[in-house]
Protein backbone atom coordinates (compact mmCIF):
# COMPACT_ATOMS: atom_id res chain seq x y z
CA UNK A 1 0.00 0.00 0.00
CA UNK A 2 1.42 3.41 -0.89
CA UNK A 3 2.24 5.78 1.66
CA UNK A 4 0.61 8.76 1.68
CA UNK A 5 3.17 11.86 1.81
CA UNK A 6 3.28 14.25 5.05
CA UNK A 7 1.95 17.46 4.79
CA UNK A 8 3.19 20.40 5.99
CA UNK A 9 1.55 22.64 7.97
CA UNK A 10 1.30 26.13 6.93
CA UNK A 11 2.67 28.96 8.76
CA UNK A 12 0.00 31.62 9.57
CA UNK A 13 -0.12 35.00 8.36
CA UNK A 14 0.81 36.37 11.36
CA UNK A 15 4.59 34.29 11.22
CA UNK A 16 4.86 34.81 7.95
CA UNK A 17 5.00 38.62 8.64
CA UNK A 18 7.27 38.25 11.59
CA UNK A 19 9.58 36.13 9.75
CA UNK A 20 9.91 38.59 6.72
CA UNK A 21 10.40 41.30 9.40
CA UNK A 22 13.37 39.89 11.04
CA UNK A 23 14.96 38.85 7.73
CA UNK A 24 14.71 42.40 6.44
CA UNK A 25 15.83 43.48 9.68
CA UNK A 26 18.63 41.64 9.05
CA UNK A 27 19.31 42.27 5.62
CA UNK A 28 19.49 45.99 7.16
CA UNK A 29 21.63 45.50 10.27
CA UNK A 30 24.15 43.56 8.10
CA UNK A 31 24.21 46.30 5.25
CA UNK A 32 24.73 48.57 7.91
CA UNK A 33 27.78 46.79 9.55
CA UNK A 34 29.40 46.06 6.07
CA UNK A 35 28.85 49.50 5.26
CA UNK A 36 30.94 50.96 8.55
CA UNK A 37 33.73 48.51 8.21
CA UNK A 38 34.55 49.83 4.62
CA UNK A 39 33.89 53.42 5.62
CA UNK A 40 36.41 52.81 8.06
CA UNK A 41 38.82 50.63 5.92
CA UNK A 42 38.69 53.44 3.27
CA UNK A 43 39.40 56.93 5.76
CA UNK A 44 42.30 54.36 7.36
CA UNK A 45 43.75 53.99 3.86
CA UNK A 46 43.09 57.74 3.06
CA UNK A 47 45.00 58.47 6.23
CA UNK A 48 47.74 56.54 5.82
CA UNK A 49 48.61 57.35 2.09
CA UNK A 50 48.15 61.07 3.29
CA UNK A 51 50.75 60.51 6.12
CA UNK A 52 53.11 57.97 5.16
CA UNK A 53 55.62 56.57 7.37
CA UNK A 54 58.72 58.99 7.57
CA UNK A 55 61.96 58.42 5.86
CA UNK A 56 65.20 59.71 8.17
CA UNK A 57 68.22 61.04 7.24
CA UNK A 58 70.41 58.51 9.16
CA UNK A 59 72.94 59.82 11.95
CA UNK A 60 76.45 58.64 11.93
CA UNK A 61 76.24 57.30 15.29
CA UNK A 62 76.19 54.04 17.53
CA UNK A 63 73.59 53.11 19.84
CA UNK A 64 73.08 50.30 22.69
CA UNK A 65 69.51 50.06 23.12
CA UNK A 66 69.06 47.66 26.32
CA UNK A 67 64.98 46.75 26.53
CA UNK A 68 62.62 46.90 29.48
CA UNK A 69 60.73 44.23 28.47
CA UNK A 70 57.38 46.72 27.27
CA UNK A 71 56.97 44.83 23.92
CA UNK A 72 55.13 47.48 22.98
CA UNK A 73 57.79 50.42 23.21
CA UNK A 74 60.95 48.62 23.14
CA UNK A 75 59.72 47.24 19.46
CA UNK A 76 58.70 50.34 18.70
CA UNK A 77 62.13 52.43 19.58
CA UNK A 78 63.95 49.21 18.21
CA UNK A 79 62.51 49.98 14.65
CA UNK A 80 62.63 53.50 14.67
CA UNK A 81 66.64 53.69 15.81
CA UNK A 82 67.61 51.33 13.16
CA UNK A 83 66.25 54.03 11.01
CA UNK A 84 67.75 56.84 12.66
CA UNK A 85 71.38 55.82 13.57
CA UNK A 86 73.83 54.06 11.28
CA UNK A 87 74.33 50.90 13.76
CA UNK A 88 72.69 49.50 16.91
CA UNK A 89 72.60 47.10 18.26
CA UNK A 90 70.72 45.40 21.54
CA UNK A 91 71.10 44.39 24.68
CA UNK A 92 69.91 42.25 27.50
CA UNK A 93 70.13 44.05 30.72
CA UNK A 94 72.26 41.64 32.38
CA UNK A 95 75.41 42.18 29.70
CA UNK A 96 74.76 45.55 28.93
CA UNK A 97 78.26 46.61 30.34
CA UNK A 98 79.55 43.71 28.50
CA UNK A 99 78.39 44.69 25.65
CA UNK A 100 79.07 48.36 25.67
CA UNK A 101 82.90 47.34 26.11
CA UNK A 102 82.84 45.09 23.02
CA UNK A 103 80.91 47.61 20.83
CA UNK A 104 81.88 50.93 21.80
CA UNK A 105 78.78 52.96 21.10
CA UNK A 106 78.38 56.70 21.19
CA UNK A 107 75.00 56.01 23.39
CA UNK A 108 73.71 53.30 25.88
CA UNK A 109 70.07 54.04 26.08
CA UNK A 110 68.78 52.49 28.60
CA UNK A 111 64.32 51.93 28.41
CA UNK A 112 62.94 52.40 32.61
CA UNK A 113 65.41 50.57 34.25
CA UNK A 114 63.37 48.61 36.44
CA UNK A 115 61.48 45.25 37.02
CA UNK A 116 63.57 43.27 34.59
CA UNK A 117 67.11 44.56 35.71
CA UNK A 118 69.44 42.69 37.65
CA UNK A 119 70.95 43.60 40.55
CA UNK A 120 74.03 45.35 39.89
CA UNK A 121 72.56 47.21 36.79
CA UNK A 122 73.77 50.17 38.68
CA UNK A 123 77.41 48.85 38.50
CA UNK A 124 77.12 48.22 35.12
CA UNK A 125 75.91 51.91 34.11
CA UNK A 126 78.99 53.10 36.29
CA UNK A 127 81.30 50.80 34.37
CA UNK A 128 80.09 52.18 31.27
CA UNK A 129 80.33 55.54 32.05
CA UNK A 130 83.66 55.02 33.23
CA UNK A 131 85.00 53.71 29.84
CA UNK A 132 83.51 57.02 28.31
CA UNK A 133 80.21 56.23 26.75
CA UNK A 134 77.33 58.42 27.18
CA UNK A 135 74.61 57.08 28.89
CA UNK A 136 71.20 57.55 28.88
CA UNK A 137 67.75 56.17 30.61
CA UNK A 138 64.35 56.94 29.65
CA UNK A 139 61.72 56.71 32.47
CA UNK A 140 58.28 54.80 31.81
CA UNK A 141 56.59 54.61 34.85
CA UNK A 142 56.71 58.26 36.31
CA UNK A 143 55.63 59.11 38.94
CA UNK A 144 54.47 55.88 40.02
CA UNK A 145 57.94 54.53 41.22
CA UNK A 146 59.63 57.80 42.23
CA UNK A 147 60.76 55.62 45.45
CA UNK A 148 62.93 53.58 43.05
CA UNK A 149 63.64 56.14 39.79
CA UNK A 150 65.49 58.47 42.43
CA UNK A 151 68.05 55.92 43.14
CA UNK A 152 68.63 55.16 39.48
CA UNK A 153 68.66 58.87 37.86
CA UNK A 154 71.83 60.30 39.28
CA UNK A 155 73.82 56.99 37.65
CA UNK A 156 73.07 58.04 34.34
CA UNK A 157 74.11 61.21 31.97
CA UNK A 158 71.09 61.72 30.77
CA UNK A 159 67.56 61.35 32.66
CA UNK A 160 64.29 61.58 29.84
CA UNK A 161 60.78 61.12 31.63
CA UNK A 162 57.55 60.84 29.83
CA UNK A 163 56.39 62.41 32.89
CA UNK A 164 56.59 66.43 33.10
CA UNK A 165 56.24 66.23 36.87
CA UNK A 166 59.61 64.92 37.56
CA UNK A 167 61.45 66.92 35.79
CA UNK A 168 62.50 69.09 38.98
CA UNK A 169 62.59 66.46 41.14
CA UNK A 170 65.90 64.76 39.03
CA UNK A 171 66.66 68.12 38.79
CA UNK A 172 67.39 68.64 42.10
CA UNK A 173 69.05 65.42 42.79
CA UNK A 174 71.73 67.21 40.58
CA UNK A 175 70.97 65.04 37.69
CA UNK A 176 73.02 67.44 34.99
CA UNK A 177 71.11 66.64 31.57
CA UNK A 178 66.71 66.06 32.15
CA UNK A 179 64.19 65.73 29.35
CA UNK A 180 60.74 65.09 29.04
CA UNK A 181 59.56 63.26 25.80
CA UNK A 182 55.92 61.65 25.37
CA UNK A 183 56.11 57.76 24.32
CA UNK A 184 54.05 56.86 20.93
CA UNK A 185 52.43 54.21 18.56
CA UNK A 186 54.56 51.54 17.03
CA UNK A 187 52.18 51.90 14.16
CA UNK A 188 53.50 48.43 12.58
CA UNK A 189 51.78 46.45 15.57
CA UNK A 190 48.56 49.20 16.09
CA UNK A 191 46.90 49.86 13.21
CA UNK A 192 43.57 49.57 11.74
CA UNK A 193 42.43 46.07 10.86
CA UNK A 194 39.06 44.70 10.38
CA UNK A 195 39.12 41.75 13.62
CA UNK A 196 36.65 38.83 13.57
CA UNK A 197 33.32 39.31 14.94
CA UNK A 198 34.74 37.68 18.52
CA UNK A 199 36.66 40.60 19.29
CA UNK A 200 33.53 43.34 18.56
CA UNK A 201 32.03 45.06 22.00
CA UNK A 202 30.54 48.45 22.63
CA UNK A 203 32.63 48.93 25.26
CA UNK A 204 36.34 48.45 26.06
CA UNK A 205 38.88 48.81 28.61
CA UNK A 206 42.14 46.99 28.94
CA UNK A 207 44.01 47.58 31.76
CA UNK A 208 45.10 46.71 35.67
CA UNK A 209 42.16 47.55 38.17
CA UNK A 210 44.12 50.47 39.96
CA UNK A 211 41.17 51.25 42.55
CA UNK A 212 40.78 54.70 40.50
CA UNK A 213 39.41 52.55 37.71
CA UNK A 214 37.23 50.25 39.98
CA UNK A 215 35.84 53.31 41.31
CA UNK A 216 34.81 54.69 37.92
CA UNK A 217 33.92 51.24 36.87
CA UNK A 218 31.48 50.65 39.70
CA UNK A 219 29.73 53.65 39.50
CA UNK A 220 29.26 53.02 35.59
CA UNK A 221 28.36 49.20 36.27
CA UNK A 222 24.61 49.84 35.72
CA UNK A 223 24.99 51.59 32.38
CA UNK A 224 27.12 49.17 30.89
CA UNK A 225 25.43 45.77 32.19
CA UNK A 226 23.14 45.66 28.92
CA UNK A 227 25.86 46.95 26.64
CA UNK A 228 28.62 44.40 24.84
CA UNK A 229 31.66 45.14 27.37
CA UNK A 230 34.84 43.51 27.35
CA UNK A 231 37.21 43.91 29.95
CA UNK A 232 40.74 42.97 30.26
CA UNK A 233 43.16 43.18 32.99
CA UNK A 234 44.23 42.00 36.66
CA UNK A 235 42.93 43.21 40.05
CA UNK A 236 39.01 43.39 38.47
CA UNK A 237 37.72 41.01 41.49
CA UNK A 238 37.96 44.28 43.41
CA UNK A 239 35.21 45.75 42.25
CA UNK A 240 31.76 45.70 44.40
CA UNK A 241 29.72 45.21 41.05
CA UNK A 242 31.86 41.99 39.96
CA UNK A 243 29.03 40.02 39.77
CA UNK A 244 27.35 42.31 37.40
CA UNK A 245 30.07 42.47 34.86
CA UNK A 246 32.05 39.35 35.42
CA UNK A 247 30.70 37.77 31.60
CA UNK A 248 32.45 41.09 30.45
CA UNK A 249 35.68 40.34 32.35
CA UNK A 250 38.61 38.39 30.87
CA UNK A 251 41.33 38.12 34.21
CA UNK A 252 44.58 38.50 33.68
CA UNK A 253 47.43 40.15 30.81
CA UNK A 254 46.29 40.34 27.37
CA UNK A 255 48.47 40.12 24.38
CA UNK A 256 49.26 42.44 22.74
CA UNK A 257 48.22 41.71 19.73
CA UNK A 258 44.57 40.57 21.13
CA UNK A 259 44.63 44.39 22.57
CA UNK A 260 45.09 45.40 18.96
CA UNK A 261 42.07 43.96 18.00
CA UNK A 262 39.63 44.05 20.37
CA UNK A 263 40.84 47.94 19.94
CA UNK A 264 39.73 47.71 16.69
CA UNK A 265 36.52 45.76 17.09
CA UNK A 266 35.27 48.33 20.04
CA UNK A 267 32.92 51.21 19.21
CA UNK A 268 34.43 53.06 22.02
CA UNK A 269 38.00 52.24 23.86
CA UNK A 270 38.10 54.07 27.28
CA UNK A 271 41.38 54.85 28.68
CA UNK A 272 41.62 55.95 32.39
CA UNK A 273 45.16 56.15 33.51
CA UNK A 274 46.11 55.43 37.15
CA UNK A 275 45.85 57.44 40.09
CA UNK A 276 49.29 58.92 40.97
CA UNK A 277 48.18 58.97 45.01
CA UNK A 278 50.98 57.17 47.06
CA UNK A 279 49.16 53.87 48.70
CA UNK A 280 48.54 49.98 47.88
CA UNK A 281 48.58 50.23 44.09
CA UNK A 282 52.31 52.78 43.87
CA UNK A 283 55.32 53.45 45.41
CA UNK A 284 55.54 57.46 44.12
CA UNK A 285 57.52 58.45 47.24
CA UNK A 286 57.54 61.93 46.02
CA UNK A 287 53.85 62.29 46.01
CA UNK A 288 54.14 64.12 41.96
CA UNK A 289 50.92 64.17 40.15
CA UNK A 290 50.32 62.52 37.02
CA UNK A 291 49.96 65.49 34.26
CA UNK A 292 51.41 63.45 30.98
CA UNK A 293 49.40 60.67 28.97
CA UNK A 294 50.07 57.35 28.74
CA UNK A 295 51.28 55.22 25.71
CA UNK A 296 48.16 53.98 25.26
CA UNK A 297 46.80 57.30 24.36
CA UNK A 298 48.68 57.14 21.23
CA UNK A 299 47.93 53.42 20.52
CA UNK A 300 44.03 53.70 20.88
CA UNK A 301 44.48 56.47 18.37
CA UNK A 302 46.80 54.45 16.01
CA UNK A 303 44.13 51.84 15.69
CA UNK A 304 41.76 54.16 14.51
CA UNK A 305 39.41 53.41 17.25
CA UNK A 306 37.06 55.98 19.02
CA UNK A 307 39.06 57.12 22.48
CA UNK A 308 37.05 58.18 26.00
CA UNK A 309 40.08 59.07 28.04
CA UNK A 310 40.20 61.15 31.35
CA UNK A 311 41.63 64.68 31.14
CA UNK A 312 45.72 65.02 31.78
CA UNK A 313 46.88 68.25 31.99
CA UNK A 314 49.34 67.36 29.03
CA UNK A 315 46.61 65.50 26.38
CA UNK A 316 46.22 68.98 24.63
CA UNK A 317 49.77 69.14 23.47
CA UNK A 318 48.81 65.74 21.34
CA UNK A 319 44.91 65.29 20.46
CA UNK A 320 42.21 67.66 20.22
CA UNK A 321 39.71 66.84 22.35
CA UNK A 322 36.30 66.94 20.59
CA UNK A 323 37.66 66.57 17.13
CA UNK A 324 40.69 63.46 17.49
CA UNK A 325 39.30 61.87 20.91
CA UNK A 326 36.76 62.65 23.56
CA UNK A 327 37.19 63.25 27.09
CA UNK A 328 35.41 63.09 30.79
CA UNK A 329 36.25 64.28 33.65
CA UNK A 330 33.77 62.26 36.27
CA UNK A 331 32.05 58.98 35.61
CA UNK A 332 28.85 60.55 35.43
CA UNK A 333 29.89 62.10 32.22
CA UNK A 334 31.67 59.03 31.38
CA UNK A 335 28.01 57.52 30.85
CA UNK A 336 26.60 60.50 29.31
CA UNK A 337 29.52 60.27 26.38
CA UNK A 338 29.06 56.27 26.61
CA UNK A 339 25.38 56.77 25.54
CA UNK A 340 25.66 59.95 23.09
CA UNK A 341 28.64 58.20 20.61
CA UNK A 342 26.89 54.73 20.56
CA UNK A 343 23.70 56.36 18.82
CA UNK A 344 25.81 58.90 16.85
CA UNK A 345 28.01 56.84 14.72
CA UNK A 346 29.03 58.92 12.17
CA UNK A 347 30.49 61.51 14.87
CA UNK A 348 32.21 58.53 16.42
CA UNK A 349 33.82 57.56 13.83
CA UNK A 350 34.92 60.63 12.40
CA UNK A 351 36.46 61.79 15.19
CA UNK A 352 38.13 58.02 15.07
CA UNK A 353 40.02 58.87 12.20
CA UNK A 354 41.01 62.29 13.27
CA UNK A 355 42.91 61.04 15.88
CA UNK A 356 44.77 58.01 13.59
CA UNK A 357 45.49 60.94 11.18
CA UNK A 358 47.24 63.14 14.31
CA UNK A 359 49.08 60.05 15.20
CA UNK A 360 50.58 59.01 11.77
CA UNK A 361 51.79 62.48 11.33
CA UNK A 362 52.98 63.47 14.99
CA UNK A 363 53.11 60.70 17.23
CA UNK A 364 55.14 57.22 15.53
CA UNK A 365 58.30 55.81 17.22
CA UNK A 366 59.98 57.22 14.19
CA UNK A 367 59.15 60.78 14.98
CA UNK A 368 59.82 60.24 18.70
CA UNK A 369 63.33 58.49 18.53
CA UNK A 370 63.78 61.91 16.31
CA UNK A 371 62.87 63.70 18.70
CA UNK A 372 64.86 61.98 21.54
CA UNK A 373 68.09 61.94 19.34
CA UNK A 374 67.84 66.09 18.56
CA UNK A 375 67.14 66.11 22.52
CA UNK A 376 71.03 64.20 23.02
CA UNK A 377 72.23 66.66 20.36
CA UNK A 378 72.78 64.67 17.53
CA UNK A 379 71.22 66.03 14.11
CA UNK A 380 69.96 69.26 13.10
Amino acid sequence: MQQRPLSRKRSTPRVRTARRSAYQAGRRDGWREGWSIGWREGAAAAAAAVFPPAAPERLPIRVLYVPQGFESIDDGMIGALQLHAAELHVADPTRMAEMAALIRPDLVLVLNGLHVFPDDHLEQVDRIREMGIRTAVWFADDPYVTEQTVAIAPHYDVVVTHERSTVELYRSLGCPEVHHLAFAADIERFRPVTPPAAYRCDVCFIGQAFWNRVETFDAIAEELADLNVFIAGGLWERLKSYGLLKRAIRPGWLPVDESVLYYNGAKIVINLHRTAEPGSDNANASGLPGLSVNPRTFEIAACGAFQLTDRREDLETYYRPGLELETFDSPAELAVKIRHYLKHDDERRRIAVRGLARTLREHTYTVRAGSLLRLLGYGG
